[in-house]
């Protein structure tokens, strides 16, 4: 048996079904761009690496802090090297301490030394700015 040429009939159809596929493809495309535009940092999330970084009052170790970036420890799980991270934002230094995306690609150990803290406090003080998040004074070491 030839094949057949295809008719009008046949290319309408085939032509719906490629433009239907598009627009679909685009709109699944969009909503996972929008997904990523309304990802918060990971220095704004509950679990933190280090003193200073909670996001409001009781998120912090122990829960007896008064107000956002007053938490006396981190409430991530400890660990002491590279990759051992076990979520996103639970790594430690590197350009940016505790805003990894995901796990296994920290930098350095949790809770965070002083030249990681230091960074990572001076950024999340910046993003709690822009999220009008009031941020008390952090805790001495």
């Amino acid at each position: 048996m030839l094949p057949s040429e295809p008719n009008r009939r046949d290319f309408t159809k085939l032509a719906a079904a490629a433009l239907g596929g598009l627009v679909a493809g685009t709109a699944i495309a969009q909503e996972k761009k929008d997904d990523k535009k309304d990802k918060k940092n990971p220095l704004l999330s509950d679990k933190h690496v280090c003193r200073g970084l909670n996001t409001c009052k009781g998120k912090g170790a122990g829960g007896k802090n008064d107000c956002a970036g007053m938490g006396s420890c981190a409430t991530a799980k400890a660990h002491e090297c590279a990759t051992l991270n076990e979520c996103r934002g639970q790594g430690g230094c590197g350009e940016k301490p505790g805003e990894n995306e995901c796990k296994g690609m920290g930098k350095c150990a949790v809770p965070l030394k002083d030249k990681a803290w230091t960074a990572a406090r001076k950024r999340f003080e910046e993003l709690a700015k822009k999220e009008n998040i009031k941020v008390g004074p952090a805790p001495k070491k």
